[in-house]
């Protein structure tokens, strides 16, 4: 398996297990950062989240899934979902309460980039390859 296709996966089951987590109140702990009303407490005491932000992390997730089906939709998913976690920890700075909508501050920031970073690393330095041609022994 290509390596853009394992690291969608994998990145996929993590942010399938945060998704669904988040919604489990013995992970979410201590109140709403200041400046951030949207969240409902902090994933594991560290990460602003609520209801919206858990429900995105599920979305994300089964995007990656699919991105590690075949190496042309990993590189093609990396690189959209990538995009736009740069674009969202970038957001998080100015906007730590994401618009009153999602928490997008605090330790969310580096978690974003650097998620983004990655992707963005793997979807545009990954060879492109044809995954329906047989491989050599």
């Amino acid at each position: 398996m290509a390596l853009a296709r394992t690291v969608a996966l994998v990145l996929g089951v993590v942010y399938l297990i945060v998704g669904a987590v988040g919604f489990i109140p013995l992970f979410v702990f201590g109140a709403a950062p200041a400046g951030m009303p949207s969240a409902s407490g902090n994933l594991l005491g560290i990460f602003p989240i609520n209801a919206a932000h858990n429900v995105v992390h599920l979305v994300i997730a089964a995007a990656l899934l699919y991105g590690s089906t075949a190496t042309s939709a990993a590189i093609l998913v990396s690189r959209v979902v990538g995009a736009v976690y740069i674009l969202v920890g970038i957001l998080g700075i100015p906007f730590p309460n994401g618009f009153g909508i999602l928490p997008l501050g605090g330790a969310d920031v580096l978690l974003h980039l650097g998620t983004g970073v990655v992707l963005l690393a793997l979807g545009f330095m990954a060879p492109a390859s044809d995954d329906r041609l047989p491989q050599r022994a």
